[in-house]
């Protein structure tokens, strides 16, 4: 099997969140399968790409220039270049153009959708171009949803695109990552005014890329099983539940895994340890230790609860706004790391003035940090609104770190309640979403970090199976229900 993968951002060439790390991990974990001949990945070439070169140790070299997009009203041209993901064959190949991929940031392009739609009619060109045909076309994302409306409609009877199934992953179906754009797009995209209706790319007045995806894509999926029984309803489907129902016999959920590995390099370049369920108890509190004295927080017996976060509505930020006193009242302490919305970035500076030597707010974001919390805390925070997979707990738990959540998405699918009396489960979590409810599960945590149960929680935590060798297996399921379909 040959397989392409496109996405708008892939770790450690760009990152931006998780779609970046389960499409640099989830390629490698596909190789390694016997029936998989290639995976091949599509990314623009971002500015962010030359800065990241040194820090992760690739090069980037030319493959072909001056390559036109003749479907698009656009006299721009691309170039293609490739590099391999650090550790693996895997070739990258990446869609460059000084005037769409010009910006420092992945997502802060000269047009609200012009480059997502540059990039999707790119990467069919560049298959041409590269003369790999591939069994299945990977997409990921509204960025990269325009990709099976164009073989469905623009590129139908072009016979170098017959047979290749696509495959939708939907990493987050939340309003504002749909793709939602103005009708004057169709224009510019090159799609045939018929596609503009109900039951096509029309959304009360708009085009919804996303939605155009939906419908097109052979076979969909979402990064956990909740999360795909989840989002046909109106709480979570943001107006496509609809759509998703109508699709709903190709709809599955597969849980997202994780590079098992992937901040060790970075712990031990920090002078912290890294540790497995054998020594975690001699190496782990040496962390604690190491962290308290480097970010300012007072030696203590008392647990530290780690967050790592996007600092906005979704992640549940406004509930731990509501009971942070109480949770200081329980003696914890807390460290976070994010940038986001200003009024949540104020928050923790204000609760880090407020609660000197107990709370450290680090407004920011890097790996490395990222590394030292999930390495040192006893707990991590995670009360999302809603969450399709969620990957936070699951570094949490590779580092002994027990996650406290809400059980939405793919926190109820990777995180089980603790049972005292049958010792089995992994955290605590809460699902009615209120904060009087996630109190009470801090409140949990906290109770059983003082107990005998501690230590047998912490080791149920460090037995879990999050590698992508299990979730790779069932992908390739997918890509073969996918190729069966558009042979049926």
């Amino acid at each position: 099997m040959k397989i392409a993968i496109a996405s708008y951002e892939v770790f450690p060439f760009a990152k931006v969140g998780g779609l970046a790390d389960v499409v640099g991990s989830l390629p490698k974990a596909l190789r390694e399968l016997e029936e998989v001949e290639e995976v091949v990945v599509f990314m623009p070439k971002h500015k962010i790409v030359d800065k990241n070169a040194e820090k992760y140790k690739y090069s980037v070299e030319p493959v072909k220039g001056g390559i036109p997009v003749s479907v698009l009203k656009t006299n721009e041209k691309f170039d293609i270049l490739k590099s391999k993901i650090p550790g693996s064959d895997v070739t990258v190949y990446m869609i460059a153009n000084n005037y769409y991929y010009s910006s420092e940031k992945v997502y802060e392009g000269p047009d609200p959708a012009e480059p997502e739609i540059f990039f999707s009619a790119a990467v069919l060109y560049a298959l041409k171009e590269l003369d790999f045909k591939p069994d299945v076309l990977h997409v990921n994302d509204w960025h990269t949803a325009l990709i099976p409306v164009y073989l469905k409609t623009v590129f139908r009877d072009d016979p170098f695109f017959e047979g290749i199934a696509t495959v939708l992953t939907l990493h987050n179906i939340g309003a504002p990552y749909q793709g939602r754009i103005d009708k004057s797009y169709m224009e510019f995209a090159g799609l045939p005014d018929y596609l503009y209706n109900i039951d096509g790319l029309e959304f009360y007045g708009q085009i919804n890329l996303l939605k155009g995806g939906i419908l097109f894509a052979d076979v969909i999926n979402t990064v956990s099983p909740t999360y795909a029984q989840e989002i046909q309803t109106e709480e979570f489907g943001n107006g496509l539940e609809g759509v998703l129902k109508v699709r709903s016999a190709d709809l599955y959920g597969i849980l997202n895994g994780i590079d098992m590995h992937v901040y060790d390099p970075l712990l031990k370049e920090a002078g912290y340890e890294t540790f497995d369920i054998k020594d975690y108890d001699k190496k782990k509190p040496k962390n604690k230790e190491t962290l308290r004295k480097e970010f300012g927080l007072e030696p203590t017996e008392a647990p530290l609860i780690g967050m790592i976060t996007r600092l906005v509505d979704q992640k549940g930020l406004d509930l731990v706004y509501e009971i942070f006193d109480y949770i200081m009242l329980l003696g914890a302490q807390f460290i976070v790391l994010g940038t986001g919305e200003k009024k949540y970035e104020d928050m923790f500076i204000e609760m880090a003035k407020k609660y000197p030597g107990q709370v450290s707010a680090n407004i920011t974001f890097n790996n490395e940090l990222a590394a030292k919390i999930y390495a040192s805390s006893d707990m991590f925070l995670m009360p999302s609104r809603y969450e399709p997979c969620g990957l936070g707990q699951m570094f949490a738990m590779r580092y002994g770190t027990v996650p406290i959540v809400r059980y939405t998405g793919g926190l109820a699918d990777s995180v089980k309640e603790y049972n005292e009396e049958n010792k089995d489960g992994t955290g605590f979590g809460f699902t009615l979403y209120d904060s009087a409810h996630l109190l009470k599960s801090i409140a949990k945590a906290v109770y059983y970090y003082y107990s005998d149960d501690w230590d047998n929680i912490v080791k149920n935590a460090l037995s879990q199976d999050f590698s992508w060798s299990k979730s790779a297996k069932e992908y390739l399921e997918l890509y073969k229900t996918a190729m069966n379909k558009i042979k049926s």
